[in-house]
């Protein structure tokens, strides 16, 4: 399926179908939560929290797009992601767009 961010597609018409969505909500091992916060005292890339959003933003573009495809659309347009804190160290993506049918 296609998704794009924009609210077009070069020499498409389309007809919206609706404001489609998807999240996920991931957190990390315990004993990554701890090496982490060791991690925040010399710096650098946490990168088991860069793949637990990595992750997250998969799951919720997937989940997306599935109900995209509940709707009979044929993409998905002006796709954004939102993320929030849900614990110390849980965070939720949400991905949503508009999905559109090609005419």
């Amino acid at each position: 399926m296609l998704m794009v961010t924009t609210d077009y597609i070069p020499g498409k018409e389309f007809e919206m179908l609706g404001i489609v969505k998807g999240s996920s909500i991931r957190t990390v091992h315990a004993g990554k939560d701890i090496m982490n916060g060791l991690k925040t005292l010399v710096g650098g890339e946490l990168t088991s929290y860069t793949e637990m959003m990595d992750e997250a933003r998969a799951y919720a573009t997937r989940r997306m797009e599935e109900e995209a495809e509940r709707y009979g659309a044929d993409a998905v347009v002006n796709v954004r992601y939102a993320s929030s804190a849900i614990a110390a160290a849980a965070a939720e993506v949400m991905a949503y767009g508009t999905a559109v049918k090609f005419r």
